[in-house]
């Protein structure tokens, strides 16, 4: 009897344990979504990769990450423009991300993880330099599904979907709302199609979908607080805080299988 309460005891602190982690790590992810416009699946994947396998972790944040982006998507006016613009793009995110997600579900988890710090590192590095892009109109139609084919493909294989979306993106020089709603759309395809990527290949199971659904609270909560912080806090010095905090979750994932 001792043991058996022990045990309990034990799987209720790591049930504790594990329930603050996550409240917390999105509640994180959803405060840097509110004050920057995005981050939200990159910050949970980073932080949730410290502690789970990248693909369970992918299982946890679909839901919120769901939520979050279709309310970003659906809150301007220039859906059906964008939708026949970008749909190359688009379909091409999906059929990438449907077959990179076997390999999210089937490598070893710290190697995963190893993708995963090496995919967080780029793009911070990257967002940091902020080279000044600019994609000409008639390379416009045959970029675009290249580029979603690769943000598929690493949406799959680490769970992050910024690159190299976001860069593309940026460089059609969209104004400021279009740019905000094409982010919008692509984290929203880009979110469904690992969804199905991981109910195909058995890792987005009933348990992880009632994980999903709770983590939405946290997260929402996280993007009203950002943005009653933009209010008050200059965007851009917190975005480089937050890259050079993203830049050093990803050398942790990076490293971590060499320990």
């Amino acid at each position: 009897m001792p043991n058996a309460l022990t045990g309990f005891n034990t799987a209720m602190n790591e049930s504790f344990v594990f329930l603050t982690l996550a409240t917390t790590t999105f509640l994180v992810a959803g405060l840097v979504k509110g004050v920057t416009g995005m981050g939200l699946p990159t910050v949970a994947m980073g932080l949730l990769g410290l502690v789970m396998p990248p693909a369970a972790a992918a299982a946890m944040l679909v839901l919120p990450s769901l939520v979050t982006n279709i309310w970003q998507w659906l809150a301007g006016s220039s859906r059906g423009p964008l939708l026949r613009r970008l749909w190359p793009m688009m379909l091409c995110i999906v059929l990438g991300t449907l077959g990179g997600s076997s390999l999210l579900v089937a490598t070893d988890p710290r190697w995963s993880g190893l993708t995963l710090g090496v995919a967080l590192l780029v793009y911070a590095g990257y967002a940091l330099v902020s080279p000044v892009l600019a994609v000409p109109g008639r390379v416009e139609p045959w970029l675009s599904p290249i580029i979603g084919l690769i943000t598929g493909a690493v949406t799959g294989a680490t769970g992050v979907f910024v690159m190299p979306a976001v860069p593309y993106l940026q460089s059609l020089r969209l104004d400021k709302d279009l740019l905000v709603q094409a982010l919008g759309m692509s984290f929203t395809v880009s979110t469904l199609a690992l969804a199905v990527g991981l109910l195909l290949h058995g890792a987005f199971r009933p348990q992880e979908m009632g994980l999903s659904a709770l983590a939405i609270i946290p997260a929402l909560m996280g993007m009203w607080l950002g943005q009653m912080i933009r209010t008050r806090l200059s965007p851009s010095r917190f975005r480089m805080f937050f890259l050079l905090f993203l830049g050093l979750l990803g050398l942790e994932l990076t490293l971590r299988p060499f320990y």
